[in-house]
């Protein structure tokens, strides 16, 4: 009977079956023979395995991984769960993408497990595509305790941000925040080294992920930034930490040695990050070319940027380079003062530097220097792309 069952031409053997044969699990002779069965039996052990392989497209490894962390023997469960997702907004690209990383949600009572926390979301003003959105980023936020897990968060994240609005939108970006088991701790520990409010809203607004590190690490981050003089309660701190996380040691160290290239001493770097923690950021051939196009094509001090070192977040091509060339004709005509403010041109919106520095002088000398401007933007357009393609 057992020979009948094995062999290879015997057309009631299903794909699946033969799968499990070959693959020299350590399996007894006698469990092998009992899975040997087709996949149209609903009561065959591999039938979760069939279920994955033909109704959500996973490979047969993928398939054999994932029915260790189900427990279904008829396709009545997994229908109803691709049934829920599908009824609250979720597209079968999305159900796929769920379900692979989460394998587990073919088995659970949905309407327990699941549906309370898309409620208490939508609760607080998301929407069905926000949970969508948030789901498919993150579904493992489902296996999490709601009133454990997602709702104490979720209220120490809207302690500093202040607004349901701004906490989903924060969760949107970073799903990973519903279920992270670092974030309580991490923000409790730097509320205690005196970081202030207004810096961890920045974090938690802009790049909460940051602080997905462990306790110990962030911690000595911290202290690292007070040792070099950063104080915790200015709101600078915060991008000074972003910086400090987001770069290794190395890298660091590296940005460092690159503005002192330039002429800056140790102390004039500091003074730089602490005006502005971004500057950090710009890559090291980004602090070279507008360090460069500075210093030696406008023959300015590099003084200036320690003053204004946000000048390295905007791009060269399409920003400071037109309005440079507009700032040097105002000066070589005299038309403004050198006792100026050489950086404020580079800061204010697109419509005050059109109203401030081009418009605002006799008809002929605007309609120059709007030709130039203009003639700038489009050549940094092209230069731009350039560089983007290279």
């Amino acid at each position: 009977m057992f020979k009948a069952l094995l062999h290879p031409n015997d057309s009631a053997i299903s794909t699946t079956s033969r799968i499990l044969c070959n693959l020299h699990f350590p399996f007894s002779h006698k469990f092998l023979t009992t899975t040997t069965t087709t996949t149209s039996n609903p009561h065959s052990p591999s039938f979760a395995v069939s279920y994955f392989i033909n109704n959500l497209k996973f490979s047969s490894e993928s398939a054999l991984k994932a029915s260790k962390l189900v427990h279904f023997k008829t396709s009545k469960k997994p229908d109803s769960v691709l049934s829920f997702f599908r009824t609250h907004g979720f597209t079968d690209s999305d159900i796929h993408k769920i379900i692979r990383r989460e394998p587990w949600l073919l088995s659970c009572d949905t309407q327990k497990r699941v549906l309370p926390k898309f409620q208490f979301l939508l609760s607080k003003g998301a929407s069905t595509s926000d949970v969508v959105r948030i789901v498919v980023g993150n579904p493992r936020f489902m296996k999490s305790s709601l009133n454990n897990r997602v709702i104490p968060i979720y209220n120490l994240v809207t302690q500093y941000l202040q607004s349901d609005q701004k906490t989903i939108a924060s969760i949107i970006a970073c799903p990973s925040l519903l279920c992270s088991d670092y974030l309580a701790p991490n923000i409790n520990m730097m509320a205690e080294n005196g970081v202030c409010y207004s810096s961890i809203y920045r974090i938690l607004r802009t790049r909460p992920n940051v602080i997905f590190c462990r306790l110990r690490e962030l911690e000595e981050t911290v202290k690292e930034l007070k040792n070099m003089g950063f104080d915790p309660s200015k709101s600078y701190f915060g991008d000074a930490l972003l910086g400090k996380i987001g770069l290794s040691k190395s890298k660091w160290n590296e940005r460092i040695d690159t503005f002192k290239s330039w002429g800056w001493s140790e102390e004039t770097v500091l003074e730089a990050i602490k005006r502005q923690p971004k500057c950090m950021l710009a890559s090291n051939d980004k602090i070279n070319r507008v360090m460069s196009f500075w210093v030696n094509e406008m023959d300015w001090d590099s003084s200036y940027l320690v003053k204004g070192p946000g000048m390295f977040g905007y791009c060269l091509e399409k920003r400071i380079i037109p309005r440079a060339m507009v700032i040097f004709y105002l000066l070589a005509k005299g038309l403004r003062s050198e006792k100026a403010s050489l950086l404020s041109p580079f800061y204010v919106s697109e419509k005050l530097f059109l109203e401030r520095y081009v418009l605002c002088f006799k008809e002929e000398e605007s309609s120059h220097l709007l030709k130039l401007y203009h003639a700038m933007m489009k050549l940094g357009d092209k230069k731009a792309r350039d560089i983007e393609e290279s």
